[in-house]
């Protein structure tokens, strides 16, 4: 065989061959690639799209935390808002009972003053009334002279 012959066979077997391949080879190898490339975008686009729920979560998760701490100031001014209230008010009600504990103070003591004042006048009377009698030695009768002693015991 001739080199001619040798290559124009070659030729016709490489010919076969490529349509061969091209027929029964090559369209599997391009669908598994093209199914490939589908997988591929679809993983991007999913990626994709979990990066911006993923971005929307944290701007969610943000606005929560903004929004509770908001929340927290607010609660703790109210609560102390509160608790200025209450110490107020037990300032209120201790000062009453300030006042009434020493208006009570006051009249007991000014009622106390008038026992003693009665006292001493009661002892001032008595006391005049032993001076006069041993001033006059005599007999003092107590019922004539009852009378001058509340005259007495009341000007004093």
């Amino acid at each position: 065989m001739s080199i001619t012959g040798t290559l124009i066979v070659q030729m016709i077997v490489f010919l076969i061959l490529v349509g061969f391949t091209m027929k029964f080879v090559w369209p599997p190898i391009t669908a598994a690639l093209d199914e490939r490339a589908k997988k591929i975008a679809e993983g991007l686009a999913a990626a994709d799209k979990a990066k911006s729920e993923l971005s929307a979560a944290n701007q969610r998760v943000e606005a929560e935390l903004a929004k509770s701490r908001t929340e927290t100031a607010a609660r703790l001014a109210d609560a102390e808002r509160r608790a200025q209230a209450i110490i107020e008010e037990a300032k209120g009600r201790a000062t009453e009972e300030a006042t009434k504990i020493v208006a009570a103070a006051r009249v007991e003591a000014e009622q106390q003053v008038v026992k003693a004042r009665e006292t001493l006048r009661e002892q001032v009377a008595v006391l005049a009334v032993k001076g006069a009698e041993q001033i006059l030695r005599k007999e003092v009768n107590a019922g004539v002279h009852a009378d001058l002693l509340r005259r007495l015991q009341a000007e004093l």
